[in-house]
């Protein structure tokens, strides 16, 4: 058997035989693992653009600290 036949795949807590899922199926199977690493390309950029922030952030109260508070 090849291994699309032996692998598995769990919808709504029911084990599937991907070798057995109709065409349609299976692209839709193969949509959804596009879509998780998407979202986990997503998810990494996001931590990076967070860790970022948090650096200007620091950045920018270092910078406050020295300067002169100005009132209007």
């Amino acid at each position: 058997m090849t291994e699309a036949m032996t692998q598995k795949i769990t919808i709504d807590g029911k084990d599937y035989a991907v070798g057995k899922l109709s065409e349609e199926a299976r692209n839709q199977v193969v949509n959804l693992r596009v879509c998780d690493q998407e979202i986990a390309h997503l998810k990494q950029r996001l931590a990076i653009a967070q860790t970022a922030r948090a650096a200007y952030a620091s950045g920018l109260r270092k910078a406050l600290a020295s300067a002169e508070v100005v009132e209007h």
